[in-house]
C-alpha cells in the first residue's frame, strides 16, 4: 500500500478525511454544521486520514470519552466515521488506519475501543468482539396497556430542547455511571449532538421534543422524541419515535414510558436502541406487541488487556487463567490471571484459551463464557473452567448504549 496514514492537521484536512464515509451517505463532504459539530468532539489528532497521490482516500475518527464497565469507568475511544473510498477497496487502507488508530489509543492511555459497526463482518479481524445486543420496538398504541396498575409518579413537563441540558444531563449521568456500555457526555456532546435538531436529522419527521419527569427530589427521567403526524381518512396513522428515554429508578422509567405510550393522535410508538433486559418486557400486558427486534450493539476491542480487565469488577470469588491470542496487538498476547484477587500476567497453566475478540464479547457482560463455548469461540483447557469464568464475569445489568455514535 502506498497511502500515507496520519492525523489531520486542520479542520480542512478533517473535512477531507470525513469525505470518505460521507461518500456512502450520498454526499461529497459533510455540511458546515456537521463538520463544526465533529471537530468540537473529535480533536484533529484523533481524526486519521489516508492520503494517496495528494488526495484523501480514507478516514477514521475516535471520540475520547469515559466508558462504563462493570463496577467502574475507564478512558476509552469511541471509534466512528470510518470509511475508505470505493476506488481504494482491498488495498490495505483500512488495516493501516486501524493499526494507526489502535496505536494512538494505546499511547493515549485508552485501554478499550468501542464502536457501532456499519458492517458486522469488518471489525473482528482487528480484534473487536460483539459485546452487546440492542433492540427496537414498534408497538401499536392499542396494545400498550401495562400488566398492573400503579399509582402515578412524578409530573411530566415539556421543556424547550435548547434549555434541557441542566435538567437531563444529571439523569443521564446517574444512569450512565452504573450501566455498562454507556459513556459520560460532556456539555459539548449535549449541545452539538444530543440536543440539536437540524432538518437533516429529522428524516422527514417532526421536531425534537423533550419531556422531563419531576419528582419531589427533582428531575428523575426524561425522553427525547418526535411526533411524526399522519392521518388516513380521519384516522391517525403516525408514530411517536423515541430517540432516547432514560429514568434513574424503576418508577421513573415506568412513568416516562407511560407518558410516551399515551401520546394522542398517533397509531404507534417506535424506539431504540434499547437493552435486552428493558423493563418494558415485564411492564406491558402484551409484550409480544412490542415487536422487539434485535441487532448487534456495541463492539469492544481491548487495547490494553491488563488495564481493561483490571478496571472492572468480578462477581465471584476465585480466579481463572485465560490464554489470550492477539495477532493485531501482540502486546496483549499471553496468559492472564483474572479474578477477585486482581489481574496479572502469569506463567500458570491456562484454564481457557481464546482470541482477544472473544474476550471483548464477555468484557461488558453482554455474553457469557458458556455462550462463547457454544459458538466454538473459546477452548476449555481445564474441566469446569467455563462455569467458573461465567460466574466470575457475571453482571446483573445488560450492557446498553442508548446512542449510536
Amino acid at each position: 500500500m502506498s497511502c500515507e496514514v496520519r492525523p489531520c492537521a486542520s479542520p480542512n484536512e478533517q473535512r477531507q478525511a470525513l469525505s470518505a464515509i460521507w461518500h456512502y451517505f450520498g454526499r461529497a463532504a459533510p455540511r458546515d454544521e456537521q463538520l463544526e459539530s465533529l471537530t468540537r468532539l473529535i480533536p484533529s489528532a484523533r481524526m486519521l486520514g489516508a492520503w494517496d497521490d495528494g488526495g484523501v482516500v480514507g478516514g477514521a475518527g475516535a471520540f475520547p470519552f469515559r466508558l462504563t464497565v462493570p463496577g467502574g469507568r475507564l478512558r476509552a475511544a469511541g471509534v466512528s466515521v470510518v470509511g475508505v473510498l470505493p476506488t481504494h477497496r482491498r488495498r490495505g487502507v483500512l488495516s493501516a488506519m486501524m493499526r494507526a488508530q489502535l496505536d494512538a489509543c494505546r499511547a493515549q492511555g485508552e485501554s478499550v475501543a468501542s464502536l457501532w459497526a456499519s458492517e458486522d463482518r469488518i471489525y473482528g479481524r482487528y480484534g473487536y468482539g460483539l459485546a452487546s445486543l440492542a433492540g427496537e420496538i414498534d408497538m401499536a398504541r392499542e396494545h400498550s396497556a401495562f400488566e398492573a396498575p400503579a399509582e402515578p409518579f412524578g409530573r411530566a413537563r415539556l421543556v424547550p430542547v435548547p434549555e434541557a441540558e441542566p435538567l437531563v444531563a444529571p439523569i443521564w449521568e446517574r444512569v450512565a455511571a452504573v450501566t455498562p456500555g454507556m459513556f459520560d457526555r460532556t456539555a459539548a456532546w449535549w449541545q452539538t449532538r444530543t440536543l440539536v435538531d437540524p432538518d437533516w436529522r429529522r428524516g422527514g419527521g417532526g421536531e425534537l421534543r423533550c419531556v422531563v419527569l419531576e419528582a419531589d427530589s427533582g428531575p428523575v427521567a426524561y425522553a427525547l422524541y418526535r411526533v411524526n403526524f399522519a392521518m388516513e381518512r380521519g384516522i391517525a396513522t403516525g408514530a411517536v419515535n423515541v430517540v432516547e428515554a432514560v429514568g434513574d429508578s424503576p418508577r421513573a422509567t415506568r412513568s416516562i414510558w407511560r407518558y410516551l405510550l399515551d401520546v394522542d393522535l398517533v397509531a404507534r410508538v417506535r424506539g431504540g436502541p434499547l437493552p435486552v433486559d428493558h423493563p418494558l418486557f415485564l411492564l406491558t400486558a402484551e409484550p409480544r406487541h412490542l415487536r422487539f427486534a434485535l441487532r448487534d450493539g456495541l463492539w469492544v476491542r481491548l487495547v490494553d488487556v491488563g488495564a481493561a480487565l483490571a478496571a472492572r469488577t468480578y462477581a465471584a470469588t476465585g480466579h481463572v487463567v485465560v490464554d489470550v491470542g492477539d495477532a493485531f496487538c501482540p502486546w496483549n498476547a499471553g496468559r492472564w490471571r483474572i479474578g477477585d484477587g486482581g489481574v496479572a500476567r502469569t506463567t500458570a497453566e491456562a484454564d481457557l484459551r481464546c482470541d482477544v475478540a472473544s474476550l471483548g464479547s464477555v468484557y461488558l457482560g453482554g455474553f457469557t463464557w458458556t455462550e462463547l463455548a457454544a459458538a466454538l469461540r473459546v477452548d476449555e483447557v481445564r474441566s469446569g473452567a467455563l462455569e467458573r469464568a461465567s460466574a466470575i464475569f457475571r453482571t446483573t445489568v445488560a450492557p446498553w448504549c442508548p446512542e449510536i455514535f
